[in-house]
């Protein structure tokens, strides 16, 4: 299943979209998409819905981040031996993690904000897992099964506050709008190798990032394992998996992001988002 929330910000509505492209309501099935719809008993319950008798959704409306009131939003960093080499950082030896505010999550097409202050503006193609069951001590072998499904994620970063102002990364990862998230959740049954996918990213139509989940240095599932040996996983965390090269930051001479510029993305199987940049 795609599972999708549209509908004005503060206001989306949970629906999918059906094998044709058509966006249907699930209003009347689940409240909305948090750690309980993504629950295994809530989704194998909406996929034996007969989706062609759901309300199809007319018209093009705003596409919202497919998960809301997740008590998270992990990151992993420096998880692709060549964005490690590009920032000039070693090769980790056990998996870096983060926090990004929740308050950072957005939608997959909203506008990304410069903050005031802002000189390096910079972008990630990372591929995301929604957590379905809570997970606590977890087994590498075992860590897949307390996901719900995949999405994209741009974990925007500001380089200048992550690592020139003091403090911890999450201070450069944690301004509004620097999550975009979606635009689906996409059902882990239909991803048959989550470590077998292609993704890009382009700023202004030029191509800046062209990566694989097969190149990670720890693998989706041994960075669920991993980050669940310190704080519990609950449903509807995300844990988003680091960034292919091609970062802004890596660059040379580096290249930072403006207010008008157009950054779009994707990861097969996942679809597309877009955001533009504008100033806070």
């Amino acid at each position: 299943m795609k599972l999708v929330r549209y509908g004005t910000m503060g206001q989306e509505k949970p629906g999918l979209i059906d094998k044709s492209g058509q966006l249907r309501d699930l209003s009347a099935q689940v409240k909305d998409l948090n750690g309980e719809a993504y629950a295994p008993a809530s989704l194998a319950k909406l996929a034996g819905l007969d989706t062609s008798k759901l309300p199809a959704v007319d018209g093009k409306p705003r596409i919202g981040a497919p998960v809301t009131g997740m008590s998270k939003f992990v990151a992993i960093g420096l998880n692709y031996v060549d964005h490690a080499k590009e920032t000039g950082s070693p090769i980790p030896s056990e998996p870096i993690f983060f926090l990004k505010s929740n308050t950072s999550l957005s939608g997959p097409n909203d506008a990304v904000e410069k903050p005031r202050g802002s000189t390096k503006l910079d972008w990630e193609v990372e591929i995301a897992a929604i957590i379905g069951t809570r997970a606590k001590y977890v087994s590498e072998a075992d860590a897949l099964n307390h996901v719900a499904g995949y999405c994209i994620c741009n974990d925007v970063s500001e380089r200048n506050f992550q690592l020139e102002r003091g403090g911890t990364w999450t201070k450069g990862k944690s301004h509004d709008t620097f999550g975009p998230l979606g635009p689906w959740l996409v059902t882990k049954d239909e991803i048959p190798d989550v470590q077998k996918l292609s993704m890009w990213l382009d700023v202004n139509g030029k191509r800046c990032q062209t990566g694989s989940t097969s190149t990670m240095i720890f693998t989706i599932a041994q960075c669920i394992s991993y980050v669940s040996q310190f704080l519990t996983l609950l449903p509807g965390d995300i844990v988003t998996t680091g960034t292919p090269p091609g970062v802004g930051a890596g660059m040379k001479p580096p290249k930072f992001l403006n207010a008008g510029d157009v950054v779009t993305l994707g990861i097969e199987g996942l679809g597309e988002q877009r955001q533009e940049i504008v100033a806070a």
